[in-house]
């Protein structure tokens, strides 16, 4: 494992309170204040001057599909999108196939991630038996196995009682729970936001309540037990005010939002373009705004991708029939530096907060900072780059972004995992 010297960067590190032009130097994969003049000599050198250093980013919210999806994405192909996006720890959700209710399929994935995977791979597991809300998921095993939260996203418990008891049960085991915030009655057959847009295009509207009303459940549930609940990719600028007044009231609850939500409205599916469909939906201006506004103030804690591939076949489908989501992990840190620092004035140490001092801290994790005896996770990035990004030409398996052929800017030049360069120069050398 090499010394490495990364000399003239902008360090940017909010965990530790950083933000200046400076070096850092890494010994044996970790942190060090500084190195002696022989160790200067043998170091290899990364000439950052003019790059911003900051820690690895940190996505709690990724689908990498394996085992049983490889065809959409693999936990190889996913952590290579993750590196060529600037991220050295991911959090893996567990709507895989089989699902990951049990030890043997948290051990699967562990052995795939450390087989396969250049960055950090992190498993989740189930809240519920198969995913289907009516029985619990083994906690205990699950986390002896080695899951750091649980969760049933792609799916919402829609049973207040099972929820109630996953709970209190987390609680006993120190697991948060990460929640898709939906109702399903609310939302059978929907596909986009409803309003005029949804009603003028002729698709089925999926209304803000859905989400609104799951947020409370949350909200009730995690000040009744005393239960961590994460609510994942808020969309809702109702939401987005509950979570503000119970934070007030210091309920135990988080909440992230994506990039895209935090980018796009529902005018972007006028062309019914299913690269812009995903769960929960692209909703109003007055909607993303409130989220900024969230990630202002704090009311939202983080930033995810909910990075979710599928193969072109599969999204090549009427409106109504292709599946949700969309990429993520390669164009995060460029679509959130256009939306929050260009045009939302946001410091840019805040942005960087957001992606990886906060979300670390939501889950307990050793990462998101460059103090000295950490783990050496950085990512090296030019704020004012501009390049075009192509889906196809990109990392992942999978291709369905709504930025394909778009022109963006700030882009990842290189990524550290633990000392060690796993991206560089638009390419995978780990």
């Amino acid at each position: 494992m090499p010394t490495l010297w990364i000399r003239s960067a902008r360090v940017i590190d909010p965990a530790s309170k950083r933000n200046g032009v400076d070096d850092l130097f890494v010994v044996h994969g970790k942190f060090v204040p500084s190195l002696s003049a022989a160790a200067k000599k043998e170091a290899q050198v990364i000439d950052a001057k003019g790059l911003v250093a900051c820690p690895g980013l940190v996505d709690i919210h990724v689908h990498f599909r394996e085992p049983g999806q490889t065809h959409k994405e693999t936990i190889g192909t996913g952590a290579r999108a993750a590196a060529a996006g600037g991220f050295t720890t991911v959090v893996c959700m567990p709507n895989t196939a089989p699902v990951a209710d049990n030890a043997g399929t948290i051990q699967f994935i562990n052995d795939a991630a450390r087989r396969d995977a250049v960055v950090k791979v992190l498993p989740t597991g189930c809240i519920t038996v198969g995913m289907k809300g009516a029985a619990l998921a083994p906690f205990g095993s699950l986390k002896r196995a080695g899951v750091v939260a649980l969760t049933d996203d792609g799916e919402c418990v829609q049973s207040n009682e099972i929820m109630r008891r996953a709970c209190e049960y987390a609680k006993m085991f120190g697991l948060p729970i990460m929640d898709h915030c939906q109702d399903a009655a609310l939302t059978q057959g929907s596909v986009m936001n409803e309003g005029t847009i949804s009603t003028r295009l002729g698709l089925r509207g999926w209304p803000h309540a859905a989400e609104d009303i799951i947020v409370a459940r949350n909200v009730i549930l995690s000040e009744y037990t005393g239960a961590h609940i994460h609510m994942q990719h808020i969309s809702s600028r109702y939401s987005v005010g509950i979570i503000r007044r119970a934070k007030t009231r210091g309920v135990k609850i988080t909440a992230e939002a994506t990039p895209h939500h935090l980018a796009l409205t529902e005018d972007a599916l006028g062309t019914y373009d299913t690269n812009f469909k995903m769960n929960p939906p692209l909703r109003t201006e007055a909607d993303r705004r409130a989220l900024i506004a969230g990630l202002r103030d704090g009311t939202l804690d983080c930033i995810s991708t909910d990075h979710a591939p599928h193969t072109d076949y599969e999204k090549d489908k009427e409106f109504d029939y292709a599946p949700n989501g969309i990429l993520g992990l390669e164009t995060s840190l460029a679509v959130s530096l256009d939306v929050l620092v260009r045009r939302s004035k946001f410091q840019l140490s805040q942005v960087i907060d957001l992606m990886t001092r906060q979300p670390s801290r939501i889950l307990g994790l050793p990462a998101g900072t460059l103090a000295t005896g950490a783990a050496a996770d950085v990512c090296l990035f030019d704020p004012n780059e501009s390049w075009i990004y192509d889906a196809k030409a990109g990392f992942s398996k999978s291709s369905n972004s709504p930025w394909h052929g778009a022109k963006l800017t700030g882009r990842v030049k290189t990524t550290i995992v633990d000392g060690r360069v796993v991206f560089a120069d638009g390419k995978i050398v780990a």
